[in-house]
């Protein structure tokens, strides 16, 4: 039974750190590209109405949206089922990115509120240190740093090669 657990724990491990590495990598990225949008009037607007909103309207401005990525999920797992498989990874992906570009953004926008909800202010940090302790333990595996070594082995050769 032991074994097991064991197994199951590295499984679950490793397919939770697949999933922060991928939100930390797009996190800052992609909300910025978000951000880009405030420079049309409405969009400006939109963002400004959001980061007023008190705690309790900032928490819907910010669980609606990923909650309505549910079902765009849930319609990929379908077309997995059907064997469209392209199709789904598309929708999947799409949904992924998409979701992670709107959520970084509305986090940006509503955190300052967020902070205010008791729960929330309690809950985040604590969060925040276990992602933050995960992801030192992926960076600090020898596949994280033979990824990382290839990456700087490839960046110098295109460098090289641009010259």
């Amino acid at each position: 039974m032991q074994t097991v657990r064991k197994i199951l724990r590295k499984i679950f491990f490793r397919l939770i750190a697949a999933l922060l590495l991928f939100e930390e990598w797009g996190w800052e990225p992609l909300a910025a590209v978000f951000a880009r949008f405030a420079r049309l009037p409405l969009w400006a607007w939109l963002e400004r109405q959001i980061s007023k909103l008190p705690p309790a309207g900032a928490l819907l401005a910010f669980g609606v949206p990923m909650l309505t990525l549910l079902p765009v999920k849930l319609l990929a797992l379908y077309l997995f089922g059907k064997g469209q498989t392209t199709l789904g990874l598309v929708l999947l992906l799409s949904a992924k990115i998409g979701g992670t570009a709107a959520m970084a953004r509305l986090f940006q926008l509503t955190q300052p509120a967020l902070m205010r909800l008791r729960w929330f202010a309690w809950w985040y940090p604590r969060w925040k240190s276990w992602k933050d302790g995960v992801l030192a333990e992926v960076r600090g595996s020898a596949a994280w740093r033979a990824g990382h070594q290839l990456k700087q082995r490839v960046k110098d050769w295109w460098k090289d090669l641009r010259h």
